[in-house]
């Protein structure tokens, strides 16, 4: 019996043994050690953010020290009586000073504000499920089951939910992509969105002095900007311009071109629009690159009231600080990556390359490359630098580094062209699911709606109440030519939803909801 239980001890598995507490201290979990390296990081953001303080507060200190120890009246009194004695000289130092002051306050560039603006929602019965925008292709009888079957794929892709909105010609069958059509589409669309910014905001037409409207592929004559003039009755020394061909990126180009004219037009008011014509440039091909664009664009648009008079400060919800425009139009690669023109049965529509999110990336590099050295703070500019000596000049086998965008800005707008566009953009900025959700729900609610996603995604999160008074807001928009452009804001006060009004307002409880990660398509 002794000899069975020395034998079932011996068969009993051994217990594991703890490590030393050597082994423990080199084995720490790595959540620890992420822990511990990000608040290093932020140690150093904080001392070199601050280091000028640092450096200032000693030498104050013995500035002041200094200063205690003067007779302070005796001293104010001998300058009184050197000044009162050099009456002449003192007459002209004051005068010249006032003159300097006043010429340095005028050649300032002028403060743009951003008083209000507001994105059009279409009548619910324009609501397009997947299932019905396929239905519906089918019936027109223009696609084979190839192309309808690739179409299929590209909806379930796009990251596309079941309520964004079609023009009313292409609901109904047969379709209706007449002229008159398209024109109904558009006007609905921008006037939508003036008549609800113009509520908001209280002011009145003759008030506005300049006004730019873009929208890509539409534009007849007389011009947008023109039906605009013509509905609203605005006065006949309005700057009134149009800009087409200029792709989804022709927002931020519209805000660019406000701004200068607002530099040298003072005390008014700039209207900017930005909307896209769906019915008229719809493809009925089977060329799969032009089948791309067929499917991602939805019914949209936005219009933002800019401001230079300085009282409107106070009631202005954001500063525009900075607008960075890169254009790679003298690449070829970049030049044809997206192109309006006919197949070979001569259908027009919008070809997209597959090299499209090579060239976007691209783009994206050369214009973070500009704007970061305007934004991020010195901590990361450093950091930058010595990775780039270590690279460039020591040839040391280290990766680039990449700043951190996350330390200048609190919120991203992201132009939401489709699944593939924000993978890339989320990848290259490096950036959690929160600070993509603006533009992942933006894309699933809304869609493709060209210039104008990137308010949408603005009023996203005023809907949610994250925007607080000093956030900076960061829209970057991509377009054919091939452009990728930046347009900075600084929030001037905290965004109160509760007295919003925009499209989200109604659902904004419903959301962020789950979106499916898909393989991209290859054709």
């Amino acid at each position: 019996m002794a000899d069975d239980k020395k034998q079932n001890l011996e068969n009993k598995p051994e217990l594991p043994q703890a490590p030393p507490p050597e082994e423990k201290k080199n084995n720490l979990p790595n959540f620890l050690l992420s822990v511990e390296l990000k608040y290093v990081k932020l140690g150093y953001h904080y001392l070199v953010s601050n280091a000028l303080y640092l450096i200032l507060l000693p030498l104050l200190g013995m500035i002041l020290t200094h200063l205690s120890t003067l007779d302070v009246e005796r001293t104010l009194l001998e300058l009184w009586n050197h000044l009162g004695s050099n009456f002449i000289i003192t007459i002209l130092g004051l005068a010249s000073a006032v003159f300097v002051l006043t010429a340095f306050s005028m050649s300032r560039p002028r403060k743009v504000f951003l008083v209000d603006f507001a994105c059009y929602k279409p009548d619910p019965s324009q609501k397009s499920s997947k299932e019905n925008s396929l239905k519906i292709a089918s019936m027109t009888g223009y696609f084979s089951e190839e192309s309808m079957d690739f179409q299929r794929k590209i909806l379930e892709r796009a990251g596309y939910g079941q309520m964004t909105y079609a023009p009313k010609g292409l609901l109904k069958l047969p379709q209706d992509w007449s002229m008159a059509e398209a024109l109904r589409e558009t006007d609905e669309v921008m006037f939508g969105a003036i008549d609800e910014l113009l509520s908001k905001t209280g002011v009145k037409p003759r008030d506005i002095g300049i006004l730019v409207v873009n929208s890509s592929l539409f534009n007849p004559t007389p011009s947008l900007s023109a039906r605009v003039v013509n509905r609203y009755k605005l006065r006949g020394n309005i700057l009134s311009f149009s800009l087409g061909g200029m792709g989804c990126s022709a927002g931020i180009i519209s805000i660019d071109l406000a701004k200068d004219l607002l530099q040298v037009h003072p005390n008014t008011y700039a209207l900017v629009v930005s909307t896209e014509n769906i019915t008229r440039n719809a493809y009925h091909g089977d060329n799969k690159h032009m089948l791309v664009a067929n499917s991602l664009f939805r019914v949209g648009g936005a219009a933002i009231l800019l401001s230079n008079r300085p009282l409107d400060r106070f009631r202005s919800k954001y500063q525009l600080s900075r607008v960075v425009r890169t254009h790679k139009g003298a690449d070829d690669k970049s030049f044809n990556s997206v192109m309006q023109q006919e197949d070979e049965n001569k259908q027009m529509g919008v070809y997209l390359s597959k090299e499209l999110m090579i060239v976007a990336g691209e783009a994206l590099k050369t214009n973070i490359s500009t704007l970061g050295p305007l934004v991020l703070p010195f901590s990361e500019q450093l950091l930058f630098l010595a990775s780039l000596i270590g690279k460039k000049i020591f040839k040391m086998n280290i990766k680039p580094y990449v700043p951190d965008f996350k330390l200048a800005f609190e919120h991203f707008c992201l132009h939401a062209g489709g699944r593939a566009v924000l993978d890339e953009l989320e990848k290259h900025l490096d950036l959690p699911p929160y600070l993509m959700e603006p533009s992942r729900m933006t894309l699933y609610r809304f869609g493709n709606t060209s210039s104008s996603s990137v308010w949408y995604e603005l009023a996203y999160s005023e809907a949610k109440g994250r925007v607080k008074r000093g956030d900076r807001v960061w829209q970057i928009g991509l377009g054919s030519g091939f452009k990728c452009n930046s347009a900075v804001w600084e929030a001037i006060r905290t965004i109160n939803p509760a007295k919003e009004r925009n499209p989200w307002m109604e659902e904004i409880h419903e959301f962020p909801v789950d979106v499916p990660r898909k393989t991209p398509i290859v054709y």
